[in-house]
This record gives structure tokens, C-alpha cells and sequence, in this order.
């Protein structure tokens, strides 16, 4: 299985084929992914674990156990965890390119 250590915990490719990737992301408390944009794909989330505090182009939504939230392709987006708790993210990705390069960075808590 696919993996990386990120500052913010792990993400783990479940499943990939032509068009989609599946990812688990393990978010740890009081941590965010950087706010980005991708050019070649969208993403549907799906909180598994705790309490997900996602931006959306400005907008903030939390997505709790159980719901979902879609990211439009080129859409700003990030996903943060500020309660004590483990966050755990299904992220399904869609397009005709999901490679990990397809990342443009607008802010990053830890200089990427």
C-alpha cells in the first residue's frame, strides 16, 4: 500500500485505477493540510472519524462522522482537525490525472 508520513499524520492510497484514486487520511488534532487547488481533479470526502473543519473557497463547513462534502476541480480547499480527537478522511479523487504533483500550494502551516 501506498503511504506518506505528512506533518499533519499520514495518507494511505486504498484503491487506484483509470480516473480515481482512494485515500484514507489520518489527520492528527490541532493539525491542517496546507490550503491548495488542483488543476486535473475533484474530491469527495467522507469524515469516518471525529470532526473535519474544511475551507472552501473561502468558506468554512464542519463536516461531522458520517457526512460528506465535495471539492470541485481548481476549487480552494483544506481540511483541518481542531478537536483532541483522531480525524480519519476518505477522499475519493476524480479526474484524468491523480498524481501527487497536482498540488498548488496557497498557504502551508509548515513551509512546503
Amino acid at each position: 500500500m501506498q503511504s506518506e508520513q505528512r506533518p499533519w499524520g499520514a495518507w494511505y492510497v486504498l484503491d487506484q485505477g483509470h480516473g480515481y484514486k482512494v485515500k484514507r487520511l489520518d489527520v492528527r488534532p490541532g493539525n491542517r493540510l496546507s490550503y491548495q487547488t488542483h488543476a486535473h481533479r475533484s474530491e469527495h470526502w467522507t469524515v469516518v472519524q471525529g470532526t473535519a473543519t474544511c475551507t472552501l473557497d473561502g468558506e468554512t463547513v464542519e463536516v461531522r462522522t458520517g457526512d460528506s462534502i465535495d471539492v470541485a476541480i481548481g476549487m480552494p480547499h483544506r481540511i483541518a482537525n481542531l478537536h483532541d480527537d483522531e480525524l480519519v478522511v476518505v477522499e475519493v479523487q476524480r479526474g484524468d490525472y491523480t498524481g501527487e504533483d497536482d498540488i498548488v500550494r496557497l498557504d502551508d502551516d509548515y513551509d512546503r
